[in-house]
């Protein structure tokens, strides 16, 4: 059975600190996304790593924590104005509805979003329905088993 998912919720990213971050449902995307900064490919002892930094300092959750993983590709994506770009993707965990799930993000600078992450339909497939009259089931949820 399928779990009902609102239109906004917040979740944990254990791997990159994050806690009750905003995300954003968007079933219009089909990759899901981090607003990132300071994002480059660099290479270390002869291996390609990809080194970011989450958020920006003006968002409430930046912690200024610079990540590198070896555990990244690169992905054509189609932006929100039909504009194809290369991004980074990365794979990680998130922490929704009190369940661990294996998440690929792309990183983007999204600095004008009101959104650090956007779950895409990639994602929500097969695991969730979306409900756009309702927010914060999952926070809801975490906060009543606390």
């Amino acid at each position: 059975m399928k779990t009902t998912i609102g239109r906004t919720d917040k979740a944990d990213f254990p791997e990159l600190h994050l806690q009750d971050i905003d995300i954003k449902i968007d079933s219009g995307a089909y990759t899901s996304s981090i607003h990132c900064s300071n994002i480059e490919e660099i290479v270390i002892n002869g291996e390609s790593l990809i080194r970011f930094t989450l958020l920006d300092p003006e968002h409430d959750f930046y912690n200024n924590k610079e990540f590198s993983t070896k555990n990244y590709s690169c992905k054509m994506v189609k932006s929100s104005n039909g504009i194809s770009v290369e991004r980074f993707l990365v794979q990680t965990e998130i922490v929704i509805f009190n369940k661990t799930f294996p998440i690929h993000l792309t990183l983007s600078e999204r600095k004008d979003m009101t959104f650090p992450v956007l779950l895409g339909r990639k994602f929500l497939n097969k695991k969730f329905v979306i409900d756009t009259a309702k927010k914060n089931l999952s926070f809801k949820l975490k906060n009543t088993h606390k």
